[in-house]
């Protein structure tokens, strides 16, 4: 009876200790702010995870936030406030031994708040989103016509952004950086197209979580769209560009399921949180419907195929087709979609390339024509490219496999007349070469 009161004595013992023991504290070892056009994302590193409380207060407006044990061991001074809602952060301890972090504002918002877990080389952290109230929604395309026609619209997608820097090369070279520059010269190339307007789904160094950015698309009602990408291989002598499109089975290649599944773990890095109800609407839906919509697969894979060819007179490819595989950016249920690996980053030659500024404008000049290639032969019903096209030149550049009638016959034009348009005594080609495509 003594030794079983002992050992009972042990465990309430034992018992008694285990709070503390759970009730670990967590640092918060530093603070980073980013601006997205809608909302500003304040983001806490951890060294564990902590529990934490939210709340707004008015008169003047703050949030409130409260993280369970938790201590600020790094400075909050300096952080870019600029062009936010916040006026200023301040921090206190609260009940001696909690951290209390107060926002001061300069305006309303709409506030959120969710925990990340560790990831791979990110810590636990805890982010704060602050949603600007009353946003302009942008411009759709029937605000954008010429002469009563409407343009085409081209959703361009810099993957990645903010907290995800995506895949890192040589000397500190990150995707999120390159593939941004990439998109905003593919946006210049592409405005200089006649019936053509592109639209930037990332404008900044912030993140968008991969639904946002296919609902985004939607909302432009884009004819296209392309998402950029440079991305990373278990091997450094991977190297090329490619072309993919969602896949309704599995993936084309081992390459293709590796960054099929790297670009899908997006979220978990850049900070998509758990779904609000305000999610769940008809693109969730369209989502669970697009394997089945044929038609929308097979524009995008014939999309990937004009540029493609434009890539492969340019650079070297990865593969020679279109590859798919199941990229989450891509199911999108009605807007043809294509995602664009411009280089391996993680191929040292390749990332030389990458980070040079010339290199990047000629990509997206490439990208830009096998673009336009497609819906100058294929233009939308009621654009002003359907309207017009038969009095616009066009241009095709000549990759391997081409041949002078294979072009003519794609474009629905004689051989004669392709030769007259550019000048030509024979049929002779070469791979790289730019031909005048006569109208009609």
């Amino acid at each position: 009876m003594r030794l079983k009161m002992k050992l009972m004595g042990s465990v309430l013992a034992a018992m008694a200790m285990l709070p503390a023991f759970q009730a670990s504290s967590a640092d918060v070892e530093g603070v980073r702010l980013w601006r997205a056009p809608d909302h500003t994302r304040l983001v806490f590193d951890l060294n564990g995870p902590a529990e934490h409380k939210l709340f707004m207060l008015s008169n003047p407006d703050r949030v409130v936030i409260d993280v369970s044990g938790a201590k600020l061991v790094t400075g909050i001074d300096g952080l870019p406030l600029t062009d936010t809602p916040i006026a200023g952060v301040r921090h206190a301890v609260k009940d001696k031994r909690d951290l209390r972090v107060v926002l001061d504002l300069k305006q309303p918002v709409n506030p959120r708040s969710f925990a990340l877990r560790r990831h791979e080389q990110l810590p636990d952290r805890l982010v704060i989103d602050l949603h600007d109230r009353d946003k302009v929604e942008e411009k759709t395309i029937e605000q954008v016509q010429v002469s009563g026609k409407r343009k085409i619209v081209i959703a361009i997608d810099a993957g990645h952004g903010g907290e995800d820097p995506g895949a890192l090369g040589p000397g500190g070279l990150r995707e999120k950086d390159v593939v941004l520059a990439i998109s905003r010269y593919l946006q210049k190339s592409i405005d200089r197209q006649s019936g053509f307007s592109a639209k930037l789904v990332r404008t900044g160094d912030y993140y968008i979580p991969l639904r946002e950015r296919v609902k985004k698309g939607r909302q432009l009602r884009a004819d296209l769209f392309v998402s950029i990408h440079a991305d990373a291989f278990t091997r450094k002598d991977a190297r090329g560009a490619g072309i993919y499109a969602v896949s309704s089975r599995g993936a084309t290649s081992e390459t293709a399921r590796f960054l099929a599944q790297r670009e899908n773990e997006s979220d978990l890095i850049g900070g998509a949180g758990s779904l609000s109800l305000s999610d769940k609407d008809d693109t969730l839906a369209g989502v669970l419907l697009d394997l089945a919509m044929t038609a929308t697969m097979n524009a995008s894979l014939d999309i990937g195929g004009s540029v493609l060819r434009s890539l492969g007179s340019f650079t070297h490819l990865h593969k020679k087709k279109v590859e798919q595989a199941n990229f989450s950016v891509l199911r999108n249920p009605d807007v043809p979609s294509i995602l664009v690996e411009t280089g391996f980053i993680t191929n040292p030659q390749e990332a030389r390339r990458l980070r040079d500024p010339s290199f990047q404008k000629r990509m997206a000049e490439k990208l830009s024509e096998g673009i336009v290639a497609h819906f100058t032969s294929r233009p939308p019903a009621g654009s002003w490219l359907a309207a017009n096209g038969d009095r616009i030149d066009r241009k095709h550049t000549i990759s391997r496999g081409d041949t002078l009638s294979g072009i003519a016959a794609r474009y629905n034009i004689s051989v004669a007349d392709l030769k007259k348009a550019n000048g030509m005594q024979t049929s002779m080609i070469r791979v790289g070469q730019t031909l005048t495509i006569p109208s009609g």
